[in-house]
């Protein structure tokens, strides 16, 4: 996945009161309007077109992560790709528009309210009468009360991995005939518009054996206007192909091919002509971008617009002539010369695509481990999280894509959602003034002795190195990072020399240090001194911060795989950031099949950046994340998706109200009351809304960048011929 944020592989969406003092926090009221959701931040980006402009038939060929392992998304290795699957061939009640909001789902239901309250809920569903399953059976109450049996918990034999709103139902009937569905809730349930989507046929739901396993490599049965033709896991593709036994406007493409290819293979995969579509990395669209004008050759920088002509020509320059050229290097340059007609052939194949950009439905955040060590400690969250300017972090991912920078203000919601407002101020922004006053209560003081540590087995695990790239092997700050005197002792903030020697700004100057050369890399004057004993600038580190013999020093883990390089960018700046306040990070980066499982799961950092996507029903599927941990029986914390460690009893306590409330208003304000909460306590601090981008084959329309909307499968396809894209459409590309 893209490593703009890493979240865990199934994402199910599913510390006391802060005391007085320095820890004031200010009214949370969470009152509000819905007009504080505003609208999305991006549109989504799909060349949309009327069904009038596209052409019947032809074969979508679609790159995803995986083929996935299971066909059943409320099993623990569901996947994107699961979801993918579901959503063109099984019934869901209801599907989220371009605002984030769900809307029923015509093709499937007529209509849906609740039709009592007292003495319990009840929702009365009324089916379209032409709705059924690919083997010609009406779809109907018997498939919705195997599924309630399925996802209730009641039953163990059943390997859930999520039942949220399901055990709430007290019982599931027909009505007054096969078309009416009738469930009662023992409890009331606000999100119940949750449920049922996807709808698996009572083939998959109706006994556990079906449910664990029938599922897992196949769908026989389906819904939708696809349907599950072949899964070839030799050469990882699923072909999905028209479901002849559809109602609905029928699908426009004959097939979509959902292949499996790696994210850093996209870009060469798409100029092969092997795939149409694929989401990709900021690096490979900055290629794709480059083909329509020419740039970004293969030794140009980022931005830099060298054709690989010109590179090939400097290159040549600076090695001498052919005369001077030891064989090794002439073999060298012919490599070169092969590499770049290469990808000039590749470049050129490229300029059939195009990106399209929105922003994904999720966030990236700075995650602050609450359960132990310094971040225990709500004072320094508080500081880490005052210390940090998050406009500026937004700009330095969404900014070079052309997207709007805005941070995110809301850990429950996204902008353009019903429940979306900016909650932030419940903590309060970037004061750096603020977040030196919050340490010195906490007890850190700049300057001081430091006892020196022995260093521990490879504190963020057994494959993490350091940014550096030596091994992880301590809690404490990196060696050149505080200076030692002649017994060994670390005295913080005595000495500077080795801080800053290896550290360079974004525009390339390495900063100077007793009186070494200020280098310009990208032109002003050269050979500029700073002579030694010259005042720091005031964005210099602050002295390092020190506590009963130990430094301020936070574990910050990161991926390392490919794509991984904007979380990199991203935790460079909140490294500088946090040096200004005198905070020091140990910064260890780990391969991607560990960072999740063995560091954020587990526990194993201080300081990470990972995403959580939005949702329509927040008050059901961030409960888990935002929960308070309790000790389980076998005296472990159940922390469910909880990886911060940090919660309330009044966030849970607001949850539940929130889920058991039919009133809209009020739902909204609770969930904008819990967000207040959850910014006050500082256990995790929303940054960006994650990039979305998209290379599409330019005469593929309906389909990119979807934003929040469910895309609509019947609809996509290739532009008649002689049509011009962006033209007025007839219909709406995703009305039902």
């Amino acid at each position: 996945m893209s490593h703009d944020g890493v979240g865990p592989r199934a994402v199910m969406r599913s510390v006391a009161f802060l005391t007085a003092g320095a820890l004031a926090v200010p009214l949370l009221s969470g009152c509000g309007s819905a007009d504080e959701a505003g609208k999305p931040l991006a549109r989504q980006d799909i060349a949309p077109a009327g069904r009038a402009q596209v052409a019947e038939g032809g074969t979508l060929r679609w790159a995803v992560d995986t083929v996935p392992e299971t066909f059943n998304t409320f099993q623990s290795d569901a996947d994107a790709t699961t979801t993918r699957v579901a959503q063109a061939v099984l019934p869901s009640m209801y599907r989220l528009d371009a605002t984030g909001r769900p809307q029923r789902d015509s093709d499937y239901l007529e209509s849906a309210k609740v039709v009592d309250t007292e003495p319990r809920q009840v929702v009365l569903y009324k089916l379209n009468q032409q709705a059924v399953w690919s083997d010609g059976r009406e779809i109907g109450a018997a498939d919705f009360a195997a599924q309630w049996r399925a996802l209730s918990g009641k039953d163990s034999a059943y390997w859930t991995a999520r039942n949220a709103g399901y055990e709430r139902i007290e019982k599931i009937e027909r009505g007054a005939n096969d078309l009416e569905v009738r469930v009662t809730f023992k409890r009331t349930y606000a999100d119940w518009r949750s449920l049922f989507s996807p709808l698996y046929p009572k083939d998959v739901m109706g006994t556990p054996d079906a449910f664990n396993d029938g599922a897992r490599r196949k769908l026989k049965v389906t819904a939708g206007p696809f349907v599950v033709k072949k899964v070839d896991r030799k050469n990882d593709r699923v072909r999905l192909t028209r479901n002849t036994r559809w109602w609905g406007r029928p699908a426009k493409l004959s097939e979509i091919v959902l292949t499996a290819v790696p994210r850093d293979e996209r870009a060469s995969a798409l100029a092969a002509g092997e795939i149409d579509l694929a989401e990709i990395d900021p690096a490979a669209a900055q290629r794709v971008d480059g083909a329509a004008n020419g740039t970004a050759g293969p030794l140009a920088g980022p931005g830099s617009g060298r054709t690989a002509a010109k590179a090939l020509r400097s290159w040549a320059l600076a090695h001498g002539s052919d005369e001077d050229t030891a064989e090794d290097e002439v073999e060298a340059r012919t490599e070169l010369r092969k590499a770049i007609a290469k990808w000039e052939v590749q470049q050129k194949a490229l300029r059939d695509f195009e990106v399209r950009r929105s922003l994904e439905p999720a966030y990236t955040q700075l995650a602050l481990n609450g359960a132990d060590g310094l971040l225990a400690d709500e004072r320094v969250r508080r500081a880490v999280a005052r210390a940090l300017d998050r406009r500026e972090l937004a700009k330095v991912v969404l900014k070079p894509l052309g997207l709007p920078a805005e941070p995110v203000g809301s850990h429950l919601a996204l902008a353009g959602q019903d429940a979306y407002a900016d909650n932030s101020g419940a903590l309060g922004g970037q004061d750096t003034a603020e977040a030196r006053a919050l340490l010195a209560d906490a007890g850190w003081v700049p300057g001081g002795p430091v006892k020196k540590e022995e260093k521990s087995e490879e504190a963020a695990g057994s494959e993490g190195k350091k940014a550096g790239g030596s091994k992880g092997k301590g809690k404490g700050r990196d060696s050149d990072d505080d200076s030692a005197d002649g017994d060994g002792t670390y005295v913080v903030g005595g000495d500077d020399k080795g801080r800053n020697a290896r550290r360079s700004d974004d525009d390339g100057r390495q900063l100077a240090q007793d009186g070494k050369q200020f280098k310009q890399v990208h032109g002003g004057a050269p050979g500029a001194y700073a002579p030694k004993g010259t005042a720091a600038p005031a964005a210099a580190p602050a002295k390092a911060l020190a506590k009963d013999g130990k430094a301020l020093s936070l574990r910050f883990v990161l991926p390392s795989g490919p794509g991984s390089e904007p979380l990199a960018a991203v935790a460079a700046r909140i490294t500088r950031m946090l040096a200004k306040v005198g905070i020091g990070t140990d910064v260890t980066k780990v391969s991607d099949e560990s960072y999740f499982k063995d560091h954020i799961a587990s526990g194993q950092y201080d300081l990470a950046l990972y995403s959580w996507p939005g949702s329509a029903f927040p008050a059901t599927d961030a409960r888990p994340i935002y929960a308070k941990p309790v000790p389980a029986a076998d005296g472990s914390l159940n922390v469910e998706q909880n990886y911060t460690r940090v919660g309330t009893d009044q966030v849970d306590h607001l949850f539940e109200q929130a889920v058991s409330t039919l009133d809209e208003g009020e739902k909204r304000s609770l969930i904008r009351k819990a967000d207040s909460r959850i910014w006050a306590a500082a256990g995790s601090i929303p940054l960006y809304q994650r990039p979305q981008l998209t290379a599409v084959r330019k005469s593929v329309v309906n389909a990119g960048a979807f934003g929040f909307q469910t895309p609509v499968y019947e609809d996509m396809g290739f532009l008649k011929k002689g049509v011009t894209k962006g033209a007025k459409a007839s219909a709406s590309p995703s009305g039902k």
